[in-house]
């Protein structure tokens, strides 16, 4: 498909490009027209007016911005007030060339972004210029620096601004380019205006419908205007498929000391019952078992609801408004988990009751290998099978509030100043009900389809007598963002000699953030209520019809198994009840401040060089840093948390230079050069060495020695804008890192870690509630990793086929390709000692849209593709050759429409046509066992896909 698309976009491209100048009958702007210059009237006299409207209007006054700009910027344009191009923000900003969509694991929605392949902390979004913060829903807790788009409509929008290349205005702390949302405002559109949206969500996975609308209103009345805008969405998104938790494992390198691989494995081969199977022993104990062989399955209920407000005042010389915004993201989770577990096992005391840690070993009774990629199937004995019931409730809040000012105090001078604050609060309360099967034989294979496997055993899943060894865990976390800032800016122009021109920009910038993390695990309080109900009272509340209703499971899995609904949850286990403030967590939580004075000095210089005009930025900005942290640290011999602080500070001067330079009529050279700086996650400063999920033998530790990393950013490239509302462009790009920081994994035991058995859950422990000090964990630590150098190439291309005969004269289409130089932070080294090249972004990304509009009809379809890159859990061989990929994907979006009259619009989205199949999968280093690519998989699940069915229109 992939080809196909591709095949199909570039012979057109270049045939529109080099169309007859008869067809076309239009004359070609020059590249800093704007979207309301007239063309030159033809020679016979005769003028006729076409009036763009739509999507194309958005694009070419996308184009238009581009174009004006001195730097690498690139922008999206509402289409009209309150009319964005896409539903999501951040899945409009795919459209722009280097940028790569991350989207929420449980929704769907796009949720971050990647700029140039680097991480998404990498990047810096403002909001009117103001830098915020805000998470949601799996990023609660992580403190992560990036910024979550799905807590916002797209409705609430009216233009964003993607800068790739430094200038000394923009906020620091964006190393791969920052992202400025503007909101609305009356006087964009200086009449009364009222929008309104109606619309039926419906995903095709969990057959659900859910009601949208929008609605804004907006007037001027001579100097004063006001507008408000409402926002509701909600959607109910089921997904499910295979998971192995963290990959594949031998018995052979599960028993090593230290282990090999992912995980320890030690299969069971003394036990009367074992059989090879015709195999060696050598030959089974080297063939690959899943971490664990489990179904997933879940279902994300999720509203959001914002506001948008502006009041504003404007006349010719002074301009003042006052906006507001706010948005709530609220998602209900609910999870259902169900399969055998293989990580962890073996058999040192039979005496031991089978199932018990210490007599958990897997035996092989009937088993075969698939030679095409020494996956280990069949039937086994003294397997333990693990169903786990997930409640989660995520909220988020966001509030901003911004006072912006500007007087015009002469023809040549400006003064704005601009105050804000921001407070984005979200919570994540979640529990996980668990019950086990101990000592079943069962019979696993994955047959034709690795995402729907099969499993059965002769023991009943659905009979509550034979399940015990009940847990349960739970957890709270808040996260805090806090945000205010001021600032103030003078705009001058001046003349210079030679018919030159100067624009100086100089401000005094002040930003105060805060983070606070807290975290709470109740696990000991739910588990004294498990007790209380005891084994019989929760085998009573079990029930075989799963929660979660038209879950896709495949023809080989049992399609009922006992579980607990979300009632009984609520009313034994609510995390709510069960993580009071005494559950509080020390070695997760922190707060952290961090001030940052900012002054900061730039001039753009306009004049001709022969007859073509050079336009160009050259400024500095200096930043000084004070940050504070608040934590806890193990102190005194019985390493008992206490109140920690630390604080420190640091200073950059941040050097920019940006040019353009017109080489003809048409064509345009751009180049840049500056430093930037990323400060690193607060979460990896301030935590402590935790296990975040004590269902999971891995852990984290912080590195509060970690330096801003810093890059010194070159970029230049060619712009054609061959005929209105046309472009093609190149661009080459380069980064040089200094202190970027990286993770590092490595199996470490447990009791090198120094934390409590209760760290970890009753699954670990033994019966007098101890953890083996020779566990084998999986640590992920954090360092600066010295210097690298990230570069690539992007190529662009945007047109509206206006040249073809009617009606195929509507047509249009845009295309950006990203590719980007293997960049990994440590070499992938084989057990046989050869490099492997892989790379930690993907390698390539590209997005392509064909659009078609005639008059009240217009349609839209988007593919977006990111290819593969290596899972940032597995950075280096852990001793397995096993190579740990994020699949590469592609998503298929398409919309229609069609108008009756500016007041009634008929509209349907979709969302994933192309149903696509998100997972990781494990390729062999040694090229023996293949790639791996769609059979050693992992977290393999399909979304389903969005229909919307809405009307729309203006009043």
């Amino acid at each position: 498909m992939k080809k196909k698309i591709l095949e199909t976009v570039i012979p057109l491209a270049l045939a529109a490009m080099y169309a007859p100048a008869a067809l076309a009958q239009e004359a070609v702007p020059a590249p800093a027209s704007t979207a309301n210059e007239a063309a030159p009237p033809p020679a016979d006299g005769k003028v006729e007016t076409v009036v763009v409207t739509g999507f194309r209007s958005s694009l070419q006054k996308a184009l238009n911005l581009k174009a004006q700009a001195i730097g690498v910027r690139d922008s999206i344009v509402a289409e009209d007030i309150g009319k964005f191009p896409e539903a999501n923000v951040a899945e409009s900003l795919q459209r722009v060339p280097g940028v790569i969509l991350n989207r929420d694991e449980s929704s769907g929605e796009g949720q971050r972004i990647s700029i140039r392949g680097l991480p998404t902390d990498y990047s810096v979004t403002t909001l009117n210029g103001a830098p915020v913060n805000t998470t949601s829903t799996s990023t609660i807790g992580s403190a992560a620096r990036g910024f979550n788009y799905d807590v916002f409509a797209s409705e609430l929008f009216g233009r964003v601004d993607f800068y790739k290349s430094p200038l000394a205005e923009l906020t620091e702390g964006g190393l791969g380019g920052v992202v400025d949302l503007q909101t609305p405002r009356p006087f964009d559109n200086p009449k009364r205006t009222i929008r309104y949206g109606l619309t039926d969500t419906y995903n095709t996975n969990s057959k659900n419908h859910d009601p949208n609308g929008f609605a804004l209103y907006s007037n001027t009345w001579d100097q004063v205007g006001f507008l408000v805008g409402v926002s509701h969405s909600g959607s109910v998104n089921t997904r499910s498929g295979f998971e192995a938790t963290g990959g594949y494992n031998s018995s052979f390198n599960g028993s090593q000391s230290p282990v090999k691989g992912n995980f320890a494995l030690k299969l069971d081969y003394d036990d009367p019952r074992a059989n090879l199977s015709g195999y060696t022993r050598e030959q089974i104990d080297k063939a690959l078992l899943p971490r664990i062989y489990r179904f997933y399955g879940s279902e994300n209920e999720r509203t959001r609801d914002g506001l948008v407000s502006s009041l504003q005042y404007k006349t010719p010389t002074v301009n003042l408004s006052f906006d507001t915004m706010y948005s709530k993201l609220k998602n209900t989770r609910e999870e259902t988990i169900f399969g055998i577990l293989v990580r962890s096992t073996a058999t040192t005391n039979r005496a031991l009751p089978a199932g018990a840690n210490g007599n958990n070993g897997l035996i092989p009774v009937n088993v075969k290998i698939d030679p095409a990629t020494n996956l280990l199937t069949g039937t086994f004995a003294n397997t333990t099978y693990n169903a786990g019931a997930i409640y989660t409730k995520d909220e988020t809040e966001f509030g901003y509030g911004a006072l912006n000012g500007s007087w015009k105090v002469s023809d040549k001078l400006t003064l704005t100043s601009q105050a804000s604050l921001n407070h984005s609060s979200a919570t994540s309360a979640t529990g996980q009900l668990a019950g086990y099967i101990y000592g079943a034989q069962s019979t696993i294979d994955y047959g034709d389809d690795h995402v729907y496997p099969s499993i059965s055993s002769p023991t009943s899943y659905t009979d509550p007598n034979n399940w015990s060894g009940f847990t349960i865990g739970t957890g709270w976390t808040k996260e805090t963002d806090k945000g205010k800032q001021a600032r103030v800016v003078a705009d001058w122009d001046y003349d210079l000699p030679g018919d030159w021109t100067g624009h100086l920009k100089a401000g005094l910038v002040y930003v105060s953030t805060g983070k606070e993390v807290n975290k709470r695990n109740g696990t000991a309080l739910a588990t004294a209520q498990l007790n209380r109900i005891g084994a019989a009272g929760l085998r009573s509340g079990m029930t075989s019809n799963l929660p979660i209703s038209n879950l896709d499971i495949g023809s080989g899995w049992p399609k009922s198994w006992s579980t607990w609904d979300s009632n009984y949850f609520y009313n034994n286990f609510d995390p709510n009840t069960y993580n009071p403030a005494s559950a509080f967590t020390p070695s997760q939580s922190f707060a952290a401040e961090e001030n940052v004075k900012t002054g900061f000095v730039q001039s753009d210089f306009k004049g001709k060089i022969g007859e073509r005009e050079l336009r160009f930025n050259a400024g500095v900005r200096y930043s000084q840093t004070d940050t504070k942290i608040d934590n806890f640290k193990q102190q005194g011999t019985s390493l008992v948390y206490g109140p920690n602080h630390e604080q420190g500070s640091y200073s950059n001067v941040l050097p920019s230079l940006s040019a353009a330079f017109d080489l003809t009529d048409t064509l345009m050279w751009r180049a840049s050069w500056g430093k930037t700086i990323t400060r690193a996650s607060l979460s990896i400063i301030a935590a402590q060495t935790v296990i975040p999920n004590q269902f999971d033998n891995s852990a984290t530790s912080g590195n509060p020695n970690l330096r801003p990393q810093q890059s010194k950013n070159l970029d230049t490239g060619l712009e054609w804008y061959f005929k209105p509302g046309s472009l093609l462009s190149a661009a080459i790009f380069q980064k040089d890192l200094t202190d970027a920081t990286v993770a590092n994994t490595q199996v470490v035991t447990f009791g090198s870690l120094g934390l409590p058995d209760t760290a970890l859950g009753p699954l670990f422990q033994d019966a007098s509630g101890r953890v083996d000090p020779n566990l084998a964990m999986t640590l992920r630590s954090y360092t600066n990793a010295g210097k690298q150098k990230l570069k690539g190439y992007e190529l662009a291309y945007q047109q509206a086929f206006s040249f073809l005969p009617k009606p195929f004269d509507g047509m249009g289409a845009l295309a950006s390709y990203t590719h980007i130089d293997p960049f990994n932070s440590a070499k992938w080294i084989t057990n046989g000692g050869r490099e492997i090249e892989v790379n930690s972004v993907p390698k390539y990304a590209y997005s392509t849209t064909l659009y078609f509009e005639q008059g009240p009809l217009a349609a839209r379809m988007s593919y977006n593709y990111k290819g593969k890159s290596l899972h940032g859990d597995n950075p280096r061989n852990n001793g397995d050759d096993l190579i740990r990929w994020r699949a590469g994907r592609g998503y298929l979006d398409a919309n229609i429409s069609y108008k009756i009259s500016e007041s009634l619009e008929f509209r349907i989205d979709a969302l994933n046509l192309s149903n696509t199949l998100a997972y990781d999968y494990f390729e062999d280093a040694s090229g023996q066992y293949g790639s791996g690519k769609k059979t050693r998989m992992d977290y393999a699940k399909y979304d389903g896909r969005t229909i919307k069915f809405g009307i729309r229109g203006k009043l």
